[in-house]
């Protein structure tokens, strides 16, 4: 055979494109279909098959140029509206304005640029879990070469510290394997070449270990299956690519409002053309005045306010422990609707400790007490073991059962330990068990510890009170029943039993002899317990209208008992399998989402987190997905918000996410979301500010078009492009800074379809606070020119005696402008609730803002040289005493607005009726949850019958059950 597999390396291996050999296949069809052997390939045919199949690296997806990229972020529509509007300022005479605008155009392409990069990185992330080195036997001796040249058919070798290079299967030997960035286990399994059954999915094979993974202990031999995009590592890395972002809620409502704004300043510029000939004016100055309209219509400064606004929400949130990749996902976190969170490190504080034991003719209840038997089973727990916390090391379930000897009072330190250890048959996922050989009192003791179904089938006795005796049937029950109850609450359980050989017997040297006729001393049930903030969190979730559904990697049991501990399923909650989920159909997934209860998705894989994204937003739900591993990044990157974890996550992870938490915890995404409700409510009150003024800068050219020049220009261009360029930025820019109405959390979450610019924001921005601007201003105009003894169709140019006055009248139009602007600033502050609940002066940077708009029109007016510019003239004390009331008029005008509408805005809103739950069929089930969640993971009666020590006809009934349940969830239990 051996000979054969050489002279097989002469022959081509298969093509690139080509399927690669099906890697659980028996051992001498792998090596055939490879074309290698045990003794691996020759350096001659390695560097052939390198050729072929390229290096074993993740590949980038062509993408576009970075020349084009750019270019295309400059044809954005309301980058686009900007240049005009720069174009515009500069025929307009304003090469400053011109400058800035084209400055503010450049820095937010740059800044989007920059953004659309992440899925590369991310990719490359990927790359960052390959080692640099792999040893490798070729023509029968062992070296070392770089991990980037490994091929399909090399013979690798794995050992204790090793990062698996390549997809294998391994030949001989055992080792520890921690796939947690894969498949999302927190434990680390075990693999080994012997042979098992090949059904399945491929990443639960006991024989086969994957690229990326880390060996935690053990060594092994393993052949190359598959190297770089044909590994599971290359497939998700893959998915990571092919899941593109798409744009923002916010970015698809700013090309909206661009259009808009576009619409009107065009329509409005072109409107004034023929109504400013009809009233006799030149086509130059027609045309002149057009260029105003729409200089006075275009806010320049919108962009880069919204931009400075998502800014300051992503400092804030960094203060808080979230930092976002992404400006806009500051507004999308604001509309979230549905968390899809992971349990462990999120939840939960993501370390174990033992809450419970049990003993035969004991309860388990609360924690453990130092008595006998405790003492008895804690030790023997304690041996069984290979971590060492001084170290800084260990499972975290092994450094919970030395914790728990150190409470109990207990000796067994690691050092002692390991001096009286003989033999180490280490866990094995396949039969769920451990075993150590000890040396106690001149004998061997053989201690185990595992699965407590796996631990019955192997147990005769039972130490009771001291003594030991056979077991019976009955005890076999009174622990399922134990077990049962300890994992309803969300504990893991792991039995412990031991044997002593005779004086004399060496430790047995095969695992079976070892694990056979044990003594059961009873069960240890350890937690993860929730964080303590979590609970509030969840409540504050609920209360906002947004629902919580739990998608973890772990036992399904287990994550919905931390979930009502911190409220999740508070109208009602379910639990759905990863079986039971790659079997229901897409309209049943729809079905279940809908319902309006809370899901427990347990086991789920990498497609599956993407489908259960998919569905939700297919709903019309914003998705913030949380996530860790390597599985995690293709569903971070499809899902509304992407939160990653920023300690236990990995690098690949956090390049994916939009989000990434610093402190893995869940309540910093609710104050995410709070921060970025805020954000958009500030977004919307500048909104209404820069709107506002948009009405008493056109008034005055309508005015003076409608009058035929009866009427003097109120405004002129000059001014108005002083408005835009000196005080109209900063307090929109400090209304960004703007903090929470009170009961921000208690509104439901705003549809995805909502519009950034409401019809009610337009009424309250042109149809109110504009037109009483407007009136103000105009009021202001007449008043002065009137008390100068002006009548209409009076000549005011210069060298005529009412062309002062005309100066003035204009300077008190425009300070009414400002003044004007101070009143909306203070209005807009709140939508609902009256200026006195958020704190008048709360707001330091709008002071700052109105006090510089207040000094840039004082010099404008009073600055010889800037009166020149703009045409102002010095206004007198009675001409400030008419403009002062101006801001106290606006805003307390809205003030009343707001006292009349109020009542009806902070009526609660009907809830909408809970969606229906159709009851369990039958009455509850006397089936312990343990069994229960077995049989829906696929396992037979049969199965049931010989891990738990049942009768065949409950373990029937328990797989019946568990049809029932799956038929609920609209498939059938595979």
């Amino acid at each position: 055979m051996a000979g054969d597999s050489r002279t097989a390396l002469r022959a081509a291996p298969p093509a690139a494109g080509e399927a690669t050999p099906e890697p659980r296949e028996p051992i001498a069809l792998l090596f055939r279909d490879l074309r290698t052997s045990p003794d691996g390939l020759s350096e001659r045919e390695a560097a052939r098959r390198l050729t072929v199949y390229g290096p074993n690296t993740l590949v980038r997806r062509e993408g576009r140029r970075w020349p084009r990229e750019l270019a295309h972020q400059f044809t954005h529509p309301l980058a686009l509206l900007l240049i005009c509007a720069a174009a515009l300022a500069a025929v307009s005479g304003a090469p400053n304005l011109t400058g800035a605008i084209l400055a503010v155009v450049g820095l937010n392409a740059l800044l989007a640029f920059v953004q659309e990069r992440q899925a590369e990185r991310a990719v490359e992330a990927l790359a960052g879990f390959l080692p640099d080195d792999a040893t490798v036997v070729r023509e029968g001796r062992r070296r070392s070469v770089p991990a980037t040249e490994l091929v399909p058919g090399d013979v690798l070798v794995v050992e204790e510290g090793d990062r698996v290079s390549a997809d294998s299967r391994l030949l001989s030997g055992g080792v520890e394997v921690d796939l947690s960035a894969l498949t999302g286990e927190s434990v680390p399994v075990f693999r080994s070449g012997e042979a098992t059954e090949g059904s399945g999915p491929l990443l639960e094979a006991r024989d086969l270990v994957f690229s990326g993974a880390a060996c935690t202990g053990g060594a092994a031999v393993a052949v190359v299956t598959a190297t770089g995009m044909h590994t599971e590592l290359g497939r998700i890395a893959a998915l990571s690519q092919r899941t593109r972002r798409e744009e923002s809620p916010l970015e698809q409502q700013v090309k909206r409002v661009a259009r808009l704004i576009a619409v009107i300043a065009v329509g409005v510029g072109l409107a004034f053309l023929p109504m400013g000939l009809a009233a006799g004016l030149s086509l130059t100055a027609s045309v002149a005045f057009a260029v105003g309209l729409l200089v006075a219509n275009v806010p320049e400064g919108l962009l880069p306010t919204i931009t400075l606004a998502l800014a300051s929400g992503v400092r804030d949130l960094a203060r808080r422990g979230a930092v976002v990749k992404r400006l806009s996902a500051v507004e999308t976190l604001g509309s979230t609707t549905t968390i899809c969170t992971d349990k462990t490190g999120t939840l939960t504080e993501n370390r174990m400790r033992v809450t419970e034991v049990w003993t035969p003719g004991t309860e388990a209840n609360g924690d453990p007490v130092p008595d006998h038997e405790a003492l008895t089973l804690a030790d023997a727990a304690a041996t069984c073991t290979t971590a060492d916390p001084a170290a800084g090391h260990g499972d975290p379930t092994e450094l919970a059962l030395l914790d728990l000897a150190a409470r109990l009072g207990g000796d067994r330190t690691p050092a002692r330990r390991d001096g009286e250890r003989r033999a180490l048959f280490r866990f094995d996922p396949r039969i769920k068990l451990m075993t150590t050989a000890d040396a106690r009192h001149g004998t061997v003791v053989l201690h185990t510890k595992g699965a407590p179904e796996e631990v019955l089938t192997h147990t005769t006795r039972l130490l009771d009170h001291g003594l030991e005796r056979p077991i019976t049937p009955a005890d076999r029950t009174e622990v399922v029943h134990a077990v049962g109850g300890m994992a309803a609450r969300g504990l893991r359980v792991l039995a412990v039993a031991r044997r002593a050989l005779p004086p004399g017997r060496p430790p047995p040297g095969r695992r079976e002899e070892a694990e056979r006729d044990l003594c059961l001393i009873g069960l240890v049930a350890m937690s993860d317990p929730p964080r303590p903030e979590v609970a509030e969190a969840i409540r504050r979730a609920h209360q906002a209208g947004i629902t919580v559904h739990v998608v973890t990697g772990d036992n399904g049991l287990t994550a919905a008992a931390v979930a009502e501990q911190v409220g999740i399923g508070h109208r009602g909650m379910r639990i759905v399998t990863g079986t039971e989920l790659d079997a229901m159909p897409d309209d049943r997934l729809d079905a279940l989402l809908a319902r309006g209860e809370e899901v427990i998705f347990a086991r789920t894989s990498p497609e599956a987190k993407l489908r259960i994204a998919d569905a939700l937003r297919a709903e019309g739900h914003t998705v913030a997905m949380t996530g860790d591993g390597v599985n995690d990044a293709p569903a971070l990157r499809r899902a509304d918000i992407g939160v990653a974890m920023g300690r236990s996550g990995t690098e690949v992870a956090r390049e994916a996410a939009t989000m990434v938490l610093t402190d893995d915890d869940f309540a910093t995404i609710i104050a995410a979301v709070e921060e970025g409700r805020r954000t958009y409510d500030n977004i919307r009150k500048f909104i209404v500010y820069i709107f506002t003024h948009a009405v008493p800068e056109v008034v005055p050219f309508l005015v003076f078009a409608l009058a035929g020049g009866a009427v003097p220009l109120p405004l002129t261009v000059m001014q108005i492009l002083a408005i835009d360029l000196g005080t109209d930025t900063l307090p929109a820019l400090a209304l960004g800074r703007e903090k929470a109405e009170p009961g921000l959390m208690d509104r439901p979450p705003r549809p995805r379809s909502e519009k950034v610019i409401r019809p009610a924001m337009l009424a309250r921005a042109w149809g109110f606070l504009g037109l009483i601007s407007a009136a103000l201003v105009m009021g202001g105009f007449f008043l002065t020119l009137g008390a100068a003894g002006w009548h209409p169709g009076d000549p005011t140019g210069v060298g005529t005696a009412l062309h002062l006055p005309y100066q003035q009248a204009t300077t008190v139009a425009w300070s009414g402008i400002v003044a004007c602007q101070i009143g909306t600033a203070f209005a807009a502050r709140t939508d609902r609730a009256p200026l006195r609940a958020v704190g008048v002066f709360a707001n330091r940077q709008l002071l700052g803002g109105i006090g510089f708009s207040l000094a840039f029109a004082a010099a404008i007016v009073y600055l010889p040289a800037l009166q020149h510019v703009f045409g102002t003239a010095a206004l007198s004390p009675a001409q400030v005493l008419v403009v002062a009331p101006f801001p106290f008029l606006v805003w307390g005008a809205d003030e009343l607005r707001r006292a009349v509408v109020r009542p009806r805005t902070n009526e609660p809103a009907p809830e909408a009726p809970p969606a229906p739950v159709t009851p369990p069929p039958g009455p509850p089930s006397p089936h312990h949850p343990l069994p229960t969640l077995l049989a829906r993971h696929g396992w037979s009666a049969h199965r049931l019958t010989h891990a738990l020590g049942v009768g065949e006809h409950a373990a029937a009934e328990i797989v019946a059950h568990a049809h029932r349940i799956s038929a609920e969830h609209g498939h059938r239990t595979r």
